[in-house]
């Protein structure tokens, strides 16, 4: 909308509106934001008549209509009737009559039909100007009926003369009516000449009516239709469409009979205005000027405590000191002099600039709308195409190496494995290489260059700090005190620097030494990234050739998939983060840079439309390119400097040079320069304020002089130039911002929302039409994120700025013309609720757990709408609104509850870190090895992008609230799985899946930051300490139990910090069931400790007696016996028909021992068992390589047709089905699966698992259970003595929604755990809730299971180390849980954990010892599939 007078609806002397547009703030443009222009400075208005208007900051300069004052008081006459007369058929004729009965706009229009005695129909609807389609008014007759909701179809009633009907219109919006006559027992139409009948209900021409019609009442009503459309943004055109709408309604109204009194009771009444405050109004006309009164009401706002007033206090306070200013005046002051008094001689702008962050009208916090957050759920899987095809989208042939490059490379592999630095200078479209080796102990500096001519090295040494045509010279440094070489070159009577200074290349491996390892580029889109750097020369020389560029490689890198698109944002990060030089001797208009950025946001805008699945890195990208400005508003930057030093006298100096430097290539760094100069001039021209500014954001004396124009002065400017300076540098800093910032959200509103700067001189002019499609509402909740964005509480600001992003997440999702500003304004809201939460900590530090998980609901909201794939985030905001409404009821386990959501969100946070390293880590190691970044800006590249957004945020607050969660639900600092005392040296790791193999020497007490639940436990260690969350009944906690090495969980960073901290010190652990105890001892007093759980060489071997072929290949389970099955097939054959009816056995078959030798031996099979033979001898040799290739050897092994026959047989006499019936192929599915078990014999963890015990590995048979798979609703594993505590009266038990593999296996997470007394069964006690993300679920199939000879040896626990295979593949599900009944519903939790616990006491008895079972829940029922001694 235009901010001219020329152009504004409201340009009257009844109004009273005082704008001031405060530096780098941006005015917005509503309908109805005129201003009148004081001679003097003017100030925000504050207080108002009586239109109520919610207005935003005056330092914004947001222009507001203000209420009417009316000066004239017009009548007319009503209308007369109007009639209409038309012939039907024959004698029969339609009479309409139309008249006004009571003041108002109630019109009645009554129908008559004479000689017609048939039953008809009105077929109708009315008419609102030109439009075609007809308005179905809500008033409507009694009968009426809505045809294909097009028209109304409405009943006569018949006399004795014909029929009648009327009809009473209300609403202002129709102006005509439009009717057919039906009468539809004859099927039969009536019609006016063959076309509708049209019957206008006011005069065609307004003009017809002898009215004056007051502007004033024209304007307040084209106020409320302004409110009534949600307050729009309008251009000015369409301002005055809706001004002449407005007039025409009232018109209409007074078509109807309304008079011009009645109209404006009417108006004034519909915005809450009442006729006393008009004359309370027009009855204090003063000599006193309204700024002067607007003044004094701050003033009298300002002693009063600042309250937030209502409208009609706000009037009274206007009135009151207009008064107060009033009686001064009577008193013999004038008005000068009460300026003087209440401004205290300073300029008026000064009272602008105190105004208040909120004002009266403003709200204090938005309502947000309830809202379905699966709505929110992006789910897609971004793969990226492999390096073989990504090469060959480049339409480049392959780069030939440069003579320089093919000399390096040479080097390279010559002194292999000794490259300690590695730097090539340019020497214009020149190179000079300077390669440091130091084979054999002694530094090789190896110089090459392609320059022509001869050359002269002038050189020294510093202490401190082929066939190619190139010219190279060795020189090789003996000593070994040398840190580098500085050298110039010098060419006839030229020498030659790199940019003025020498060359300078160290002798160590310092911050920018180059990464050999990164030098392959696997897991990058290699050949994308080569061609950046090949291109980088070119892109250095300005943003302009950068951004043309990178718009030329978008397609590539968007067909390469999610790899092509991060070593974009890479390139573009090195760029934002000044890794890379932006300009190199190249003058280039700011008109040129913002059209190169056009076209670059242009087509990433496109690729977000067409990649959804990419979206979160294309944002990444954005948000390092900035907005542009369609060459208009890049072209003011150079414009616009030249006015600022005009309009203030300050062309020398500093300014000046910051003019060069605009005017050669303008920057990000301007943004900031200008922003310094602005804190300097505010803070009374301190000059230390102006280098903190510049220091702060990245700026140094150093770099200001590095510019192609540098800046070498200081501002020096004058105290008469402050008013003028703030006022054009804070414009000018919207047209920085508007080119290069992208996030930046007072510049991206005002893209949004539309603003125009009138072009002056030779200065262009820059209009931005508002967006269209914005939702109701919308411009007022930007308007309240501005007024908020600095307030210290924070809350407030939050919900509005997530309530912004949900609103505007729609039009992101769909095609829209202006998507890249959309995008934008994105990106800077989710920018602002960052640096919000962050300054909102400080309110977190004495509030209670209740508003620390607000705060987390709202910065995982904010993560999950800028994610591409968010179920999981989804599903964790979820469990957070659940535990908050526990809280809110006082549950008792709100804190056990919360604790669990806070795990997985953990988890889920770990997750996306994970990922990006995954996708950008290894671009930014390749691709900074080829343009020599610096190599510490590579290695915390990740986390920089991590720290950059909301995880870093949302996992502060997790951090903050744990051990609150901890202490209400007395879960203490750890979780003890296997409590043994230990002593051992500390030895920290990543990983346990790393050392699982290895062997200490010493005892070793093991911190490991990552312990994923299926690992070993290594030789030699005594005790595994991890912040990780494994099972209490994982693979990992059971090895630990067994093989009596003390095994917890950390909860509290400062303790495990602690112990890391130990590194290399001797500890002795004392654990309890629920902490650990810690203290360093001396070496001395090891052998005094009782380490018993270091093992060394001298343990006895385990022996296996080793089972043979019993002659079947399949049996049934009556024929189970030791010599044909384990215990896990017996032990489940041994249940049948002993358990309670309550507990369910599944039908089981099994392949017994022996069985794989024969099928291996069966001639089909000759060439496989040569095979394996011959990798066996390897793996003997110790080639541990040869495992894997066994199991994909066993894979190849072809089934005899006896085989298939008895197993089918004894399949189906089972009653179980026979995956053949289905076809050939779903055999061959059960075939993999079999042969896959036979296979997990030779996995790692169980063969070095067997090796550590000197098992004979060759003497382990496999058996193999067939079972039918219960699609589970949950599955579970119960130790019947408490694992933890070795409490044998207390039965301890872990539960997982789906199936049990999420239990046992590697699936980060806790699952629900509780123990029961066994005197007690029906009172459960729930430990803790899930915090597993994934579920496994699957269809009805079979599975086949592993059943060796070794799994349940005394002394050594075997199970679960080998595999169970499904014949069908799981459906891994992200789970959630706040609407699972075993965590919403207390009754159903309680009979499932019941029924467990009762099957579990059950098993025991059974079997008269401790028990390890695992089963599942179908429909509430127990169904336990296998059980084994407890270990």
């Amino acid at each position: 909308m235009s901010n001219t007078l020329g152009h504004s609806i409201l340009t009257h002397s009844l109004y009273r509106t005082n704008v001031v547009e405060s530096q780098g703030r941006l005015s917005g443009n509503y309908l109805f934001q005129a201003a009148l222009h004081f001679k003097k400075s003017p100030i925000p208005t504050k207080f108002r008549y009586n239109l109520n208007v919610k207005k935003g900051k005056g330092s914004r300069g947001v222009r507001h209509m203000v209420s009417l004052v009316p000066t004239a008081l017009l009548t007319t006459d009503p209308a007369p009737g109007l009639a209409r007369k038309f012939n039907l058929d024959g004698s029969s004729e339609l009479l309409i009559d139309i008249s006004a009965p009571t003041s108002g706009n109630l019109l009645h229009v009554d129908f008559q039909i004479t000689n017609n005695s048939n039953s008809l129909t009105l077929h109708w609807g009315g008419l609102h100007d030109k439009q075609k389609s007809w308005i179905l008014p809500s008033r409507q007759p009694d009968g009426t009926k809505v045809y294909k909701k097009r028209a109304l179809r409405t009943p006569f009633m018949k006399s004795a003369s014909g029929s009648y009907l009327k009809l009473e219109i209300d609403s202002h919006e129709i102006q005509a009516i439009e009717f057919l006559i039906v009468d539809e027992a004859q099927n039969k139409w009536f019609k006016n000449d063959g076309e509708n009948f049209h019957v206008e209900l006011l005069p065609k021409d307004r003009s017809s009516l002898n009215v004056s019609l007051p502007e004033d009442l024209v304007q307040v009503q084209a106020y409320i239709r302004w409110e009534r459309k949600g307050k729009q943004m309008y251009t000015p055109e369409q301002e005055k469409v809706e001004y002449e709408a407005a007039r025409n309604e009232l018109l209409d109204e007074i078509g109807r009979g309304l008079s011009i009194e009645e109209l404006r009771v009417k108006l004034t009444k519909k915005n809450g205005k009442s006729k006393s405050q008009e004359a309370s109004v027009l009855g204090n006309k003063s000599d006193i000027p309204d700024d002067l009164a607007q003044i004094q009401a701050y003033i009298r706002w300002e002693k009063a405590g600042k309250p937030n007033y209502s409208p009609d206090q706000q009037l009274i306070e206007f009135e009151e000191a207009r008064k107060e200013l009033q009686t001064m005046l009577e008193k013999g002051s004038t008005v000068e002099e009460i300026r003087k008094k209440i401004t205290k001689g300073k300029n008026l702008s000064k009272a602008s600039n105190q105004i208040p962050d909120r004002r009266y009208s403003t709200p204090e916090r938005i309502k947000r709308k309830q809202r379905d957050f699966m709505k929110l759920l992006n789910k897609y899987d971004a793969k990226s195409i492999e390096e073989k095809s990504i090469a060959s989208i480049d339409p480049a042939t392959p780069r030939v190496l440069s003579p320089i490059e093919l000399f390096s490379k040479s080097k390279e592999e010559q002194d292999s494995g000794s490259i300690i630095n590695k730097k090539v200078f340019k020497l214009g479209n020149k190179e000079v290489l300077a390669l440091v080796t130091k084979p054999l102990g002694k530094i090789k500096v190896h110089l090459a260059t392609d320059l022509d001519g001869p050359l002269t090295l002038h050189w020294a040494l510093s202490k401190k700090g082929g066939e190619w045509e190139v010219q190279s010279l060795e020189i090789v440094i003996g000593e070994e005190n040398f840190v580098g070489m500085p050298f110039v070159l010098r060419s006839g009577q030229n020498w030659m620097k790199n940019d003025g200074s020498d060359f300078y290349i160290e002798f160590s491996s310092g911050a920018k030494k180059v990464k050999k390892d990164a030098g392959d580029g696997k897991g990058t889109a290699k050949a994308l990234l080569e061609k950046i750097a090949q291109m980088e020369r070119e892109a250095q020389k300005s943003f302009m050739h950068r951004f043309n560029i990178a718009a030329d490689l978008m397609k590539w890198a968007s067909d390469s998939g999610e790899l092509g698109l991060a070593g974009i944002v890479v390139w573009m990060r090195f760029m934002a983060t000044r890794q890379l030089i932006w300009n190199k001797n190249y003058n280039v208009k700011p008109r040129e840079i913002s059209k190169a950025q056009d076209r670059l946001t242009d087509l990433l805008q496109d690729i977000y439309k067409s990649h959804p699945q990419q979206r979160e890195l294309l944002r990444m990208i954005m948000s390092t390119v900035g907005r542009g400005g369609e060459g208009d508003v890049g072209q003011r930057i150079r414009d616009e400097i030249l006015v600022i030093q005009r309009n203030n006298e300050c062309k020398g100096g500093m300014m000046e040079e910051w003019h060069q430097k605009l005017h050669n290539n303008t920057s990000p760094d301007d943004v900031v320069i200008c922003q310094a100069l602005i804190d300097h001039i505010k803070s009374d021209f301190d000059m230390s304020v102006y280098w903190k500014t510049l220091n702060s954001n990245g700026i140094t004396k150093e770099r200001l002089l590095s510019y192609d124009r540098g800046i070498h002065s200081e501002p020096n400017l004058r105290r008469d130039q402050k008013e003028g300076l703030l006022r054009d540098l804070g414009n000018y800093m919207r047209t920085l911002k508007a080119v290069h910032s992208g996030a930046d959200l007072e510049s991206a509103v005002a893209n949004c929302m539309g603003y125009k700067a009138e072009g002056k001189g030779f200065m262009v002019g820059v209009s931005i039409n508002p967006i269209s499609g914005l939702p109701d509402g919308f411009p007022e909740l930007l308007r309240f994120v501005l007024d908020h964005v600095e307030d210290k509480k924070v809350e407030p600001l939050l919900e509005g700025l997530l309530e912004a992003r949900e609103e505007l997440r729609p039009l992101l999702l769909k095609p829209h013309d202006r998507l890249r500003d959309l995008l934008f304004l994105d990106i800077a809201l989710d920018s602002t609720v960052r640096t919000a939460i962050e300054r909102g900590y400080e309110e977190l530090n004495d509030t209670g757990p209740e508003k620390i998980m607000y705060f987390i609901t709202l910065v995982l909201e904010n993560l999950a709408l800028s994610s591409d794939n968010n179920e999981d985030l989804l599903y964790c905001l979820k469990g957070w609104n659940h535990a908050l409404s526990m809280s809110k009821s006082r549950d008792d386990h709100w804190a056990l509850y919360a604790k669990s959501v806070l795990d997985r969100t953990r988890l889920a946070l770990a997750s996306k870190a994970e990922h990006y390293d995954q996708v950008l880590q290894r671009s930014a190691e390749y691709l900074g090895s080829l343009l020599g970044v610096d190599q510490s800006a590579v290695n915390i590249f990740t986390e920089e992008i991590i720290r950059a957004g909301s995880v870093a945020s949302l996992s502060s607050l997790v951090n903050r609230l744990d051990p609150v969660l901890r202490k209400t639900a007395n879960l203490g600092s750890w979780q003890v799985i296997s409590p043994v005392e230990a002593v051992g040296y500390v030895v920290v790791v990543d990983e346990l899946l790393a050392v699982q193999n290895k062997s200490y020497e010493k005892p070793t007490v093991l911190v490991a930051r990552s312990v994923r639940g299926e690992e070993e436990i290594p030789d030699g260690a005594v005790a595994v300490l991890t912040p990780d969350m494994p099972d209490v009944l994982s693979h990992v906690s059971v090895r630990a139990r067994n093989s009596k090495v003390c095994f917890a969980t950390c909860f509290d960073p400062n303790i495990l910090n602690d112990l890391m901290g130990k590194e290399g010190k001797l500890l002795q652990l004392k654990p309890t069931s629920a902490d650990i105890v810690y203290s360093e001892v001396k070496d001395s007093e090891l052998q005094g400790a009782g380490s018993t759980n270091f093992k060394d060489d001298d343990s006895p071997s385990l022996t296996l007696v080793k089972k043979k072929f019993c002659g079947r290949y399949a049996v049934s389970s009556d024929e189970f016996t030791s010599e044909m099955v384990g215990a896990k097939s017996r032990n489940i054959a041994y249940l049948k028909g002993k358990v309670p009816p309550s507990v369910g056995i599944p039908t089981s078959v099994a392949l017994p021992f022996g069985v794989f030798e024969k099928v291996l031996s069966d001639a089909s099979n000759k060439a496989v068992a040569t095979t394996l033979q011959s990798l066996k001898e390897r793996l003997r040799e110790g080639d541990s390589n040869a495992l894997g290739e066994i199991r994909q050897a066993v894979l190849r092994l072809a089934a005899p047709p006896q085989l298939v026959k008895e197993l089918k047989s004894t399949m189906q006499g089972a009653g179980m089905p026979w995956p053949g019936d289905e076809g050939e192929k779903r055999w061959e599915q059960a075939w993999t699966a079999i042969k896959k078990v036979w296979a997990s014999k030779w996995n790692e963890r169980a063969y070095f698992s067997t090796r550590k015990v000197k098992l004979d590995h060759d003497y382990l048979c496999m058996a193999v259970l067939v079972q039918e798979i219960i699609n589970a609703d949950y599955a579970f594993v119960i130790h019947t003595t408490n694992p933890s505590s070795g409490d044998s009266s207390e039965i301890y038990a872990e539960v997982v929604k789906g199936l049990g593999e999420t239990l046992v296996g590697a699936y980060p997470g806790r699952a629900l755990s509780f123990v029961s007394k066994k005197s007690d069964l029906d009172s459960p006690k729930v430990l803790g809730y899930p915090s597993k993300s994934i579920g496994l679920f699957i269809k009805r199939s079979i599975i086949f299971r592993s059943d060796s000879n070794g799994e349940d040896l005394e002394g050594y626990a075997g199970a679960g180390l080998y595999d169970s295979v499904p014949m069908d593949e799981e459906e891994k599900v992200v789970v959630d849980y706040s609407t699972d009944p075993l965590m919403t519903d207390g009754k159903f939790r309680h009979s499932i954990l019941s029924s467990i616990a009762h099957a579990g006491k059950a098993i025991e008895e059974l079997y008269g010892s401790p028990q390890d079972i695992e089963g599942v829940v179908r429909d509430g029922k127990i169904f336990v599939v296998q059980t084994r001694p407890q270990m």
